[in-house]
């Protein structure tokens, strides 16, 4: 498994970090899944990455749509066809540690006033680190994401 990155959202909004996000993935050239804890967070995030400019579009689809696999980023609640590089969940959404060791990248991303988030994080920090995968804890200062732990 490559490092897990921990995304404290302080200064952006949820959308444009994950496009952010979403942006530098596609520049690996990884195939993304994003995860969601809920339906309603795929269906705010998915109408957010249509409504952008059109030199800002990043292609997605949804999971259980069809042509999933052939997506460069799927946006679920659970798994995702489209055999992802990297894993980005979202507000407290979930992994399984096989699954992360299998991935180039697990993203953690969580808003800071988001409380059950930021505790969700916290016990995906610890379960990281004590099956001994490297982790990054970043969090956004002055227009950009700066590391502030590495264990």
């Amino acid at each position: 498994m490559g490092v897990a990155y921990f995304y404290r959202i302080t200064r952006s909004s949820l959308a444009g970090a994950l496009r952010q996000l979403l942006k530098k993935s596609l520049a690996q050239k990884w195939r993304v899944a994003v995860r969601f804890v809920e339906q309603s967070q795929v269906d705010q995030i998915d109408r957010s990455l249509w409504e952008v400019p059109e030199d800002s579009f990043l292609p997605h689809g949804l999971a259980g749509e069809l042509h999933e696999s052939a997506q460069p980023v799927v946006l679920t609640t659970s798994t995702a066809g489209n055999s992802p590089d990297c894993l980005i969940c979202v507000n407290g959404a979930g992994f399984e540690i096989d699954e992360a060791k299998d991935l180039s990248r697990v993203c953690i991303l969580f808003e800071a006033n988001n409380d059950e988030a930021i505790s969700q994080s916290r016990r995906q920090w610890k379960t990281l680190t004590d099956s001994g995968c490297a982790v990054q804890y970043w969090t956004e200062e002055k227009g950009g994401w700066t590391m502030k732990v590495e264990a």
